[in-house]
């Protein structure tokens, strides 16, 4: 039911009446028994999927933006660093520290300004790809644009991003000692331990959320390969199905027809009307008693199970083979006596250990007359690739009509070549006939994966980003490690130390940085790989192949970064580096 509440009326208030109403009801009605509605607001039932899409990936959003702070606060600080000399003769000129602090602050909101500018660039492009490679993923996502409550909050997330990642470089210049900067450094001093512990830090923090969306995308890239390697169980290629709706005339009189000319098309091989093609969440879910069951004592017990209905040659056109009995023939029709087919998930469940063909079913009560099966036919993923068949009921169409339905041809080259002939032929038939929603049945599967697609491409580049951030983190942090080092590396270098030496002593800085942020990186992946539970399929957040593989790429690409580095910290030259002692 569709209800506006009254102005002044919360959700809470309108269960508790609906909850003493339907027990009042279930007093002098038994069927309602066993009920208890659940008031939902229309706002947050027509989000659900979208919200479900989009939660995780706010999150990731919000790690690669964690992953850019740190980036930025590492750079501003490195920058600082090599400043320090600049900050100290501007100290001893009498810049006080407010005016030092303000004059870094300053620097970096400018850098936030910029990179806010072009960040609402590039926003408007990542809307318009978004909306592209999100296809059907999230509801209504044709109608997102970029509005000024966006951009604004976009470039002040910029802003406030920036300064705190260049406060830490301000506070340091603000309490500077000019007298010690001028006495202890030269020019190519750099940075102290407690710098570089600091960078190291931040290095790592950047290496874990990293993995953490490694980890995420890589259970997802996982997922889409076991679901392209699920058995449907019917055929998807070189099928076209078309919504077709016809309101005037004879009903059964244009579908007759309208299936013996498509039929006769060229190219066409099978041709058959449908409510409930699957993969699309058409079905009726019917309550039903069956034959040798225990009837329900309340209607909340009945057995609820998804009733289609089809015409004859569905089956064969989807390739469901027909496992006992026989399909549906044209004599199947209104005044005949009603007859269905299940599926052997249904057989299975309620006839274990009996012959299935000639049983009954009851689809409004057993005071209503009985439609006897008279076919089983092979299980088919129907609702979803990702989950096993349940049981299903088909009913003829001729007998168990639907307003709108689909019109499902089998072709033997690409059906999309035969889109226009068929509309043609409908609209012959009948002129006023809605033909919608053309689409192949591989599209269909497409759009029913469109949530995991979406999520996946948009892990995938938010893994890129941020992997390409932490890379040039190590890279600093190395590269800031050899510069502050030059004279401890040049003595080592003028008593005795080889080239090697010297590589091995860099490069197994750059490894300890990278295994430890590898290794907390596995436990962030851990905690938040959970979140995407509900995208996965046959693959568990804790999968050991995945977070192996991840951490091994990784570490091979971040160790490719310290290369350049360790080859830069092996040629130094201990005479030019002693010079300024």
């Amino acid at each position: 039911m569709v209800g506006r509440l009254r102005d002044g009326t919360t959700t809470r208030q309108a269960q508790g009446e609906l909850k003493v109403a339907a027990a009042r009801q279930a007093q002098a009605d038994h069927d309602f028994e066993g009920f208890t509605p659940e008031v939902h607001s229309l706002t947050a039932e027509m989000n659900r999927d979208g919200g479900r899409i989009l939660l995780p990936l706010l999150g990731a959003a919000a790690l690669v933006l964690l992953i850019a702070c740190g980036n930025a606060a590492a750079l501003l600080l490195v920058r600082g660093l090599q400043r320090q000399q600049e900050y100290a003769v501007r100290s001893a000129l009498g810049v006080g520290r407010v005016a030092l602090f303000r004059q870094v602050s300053t620097e970096s909101l400018l850098l936030a300004l910029l990179g806010g500018a072009l960040g609402v660039v590039l926003a408007l492009g990542a809307v318009k790809l978004f909306k592209v490679i999100g296809g059907h993923a999230v509801p209504r996502l044709d109608a997102v644009s970029t509005g000024w409550p966006m951009l604004a909050f976009g470039l002040g997330s910029a802003v406030i991003a920036a300064l705190l990642a260049g406060l830490f470089p301000a506070l340091r210049a603000s309490r500077l000692d000019p007298m010690q900067v001028l006495k202890s450094a030269g020019p190519k001093s750099s940075a102290g331990r407690g710098e570089r512990r600091l960078l190291r830090g931040g290095t790592l923090v950047q290496t874990a959320l990293t993995l953490a969306l490694l980890v995420g995308a890589g259970l997802l890239i996982r997922t889409m390969m076991n679901i392209s390697n699920v058995q449907s169980g019917y055929s998807i290629s070189h099928i076209l199905t078309m919504s077709v709706t016809a309101v005037q005339g004879n009903w059964a009189d244009f579908h007759r027809r309208a299936l013996e000319r498509v039929s006769a098309l060229p190219g066409v091989q099978y041709a058959a009307f449908a409510w409930g093609v699957p993969l699309t969440g058409n079905n009726w879910p019917a309550t039903v008693d069956i034959e040798g069951q225990p009837a329900a004592t309340k209607e909340s017990d009945r057995i609820s199970v998804p009733v289609r209905s089809v015409t004859p040659d569905y089956f064969k056109l989807l390739g469901l083979p027909i496992l006992d009995g026989r399909d549906f023939r044209s004599t199947d029709i209104k005044n005949a006596p009603s007859v269905a087919i299940v599926n052997q998930a249904l057989a299975d469940r309620y006839f274990p250990h009996a012959h299935v063909i000639g049983k009954k079913l009851w689809l409004g009560g057993r005071q209503e007359p009985p439609t006897e099966i008279v076919g089983v036919v092979a299980n088919g993923r129907t609702d979803e690739l990702t989950r096993a068949a349940d049981p299903e009921i088909y009913l003829s169409l001729w007998q168990a009509g639907a307003f709108s339905k689909h019109l499902v041809v089998r072709t033997a080259a690409d059906p999309r070549s035969v889109m226009a002939v068929i509309q043609r032929e409908l609209r012959s038939v009948d002129p006023t006939v809605a033909v919608e929603n053309v689409k192949t049945l591989e599209q269909i599967r497409g759009d029913s994966l469109a949530s995991r697609t979406f999520a996946m491409q948009l892990l995938v580049g938010f893994s890129i980003v941020g992997s390409v951030l932490t890379l040039v983190g190590i890279f600093g942090v190395l590269s800031l490690s050899v510069a502050s080092r030059r004279r401890e590396l040049a003595i080592r270098s003028a008593v005795g130390a080889q080239q090697r030496d010297i590589r091995n002593l860099i490069f197994g800085e750059g490894f300890r940085l990278i295994a430890s942020g590898v290794i907390a990186g596995m436990v962030a992946a851990l905690v938040l790989s959970g979140v995407l539970r509900s995208f996965l399929f046959e693959v568990e957040p804790t999968d050991p192949v995945t977070l192996i593989g991840v951490a091994l790429l990784f570490a091979s690409v971040a160790l490719l970064a310290c290369w350049v580095p360790t080859r830069r910290a092996a040629k130094v030259d201990p005479v030019e580096a002693l010079r300024y002692e």
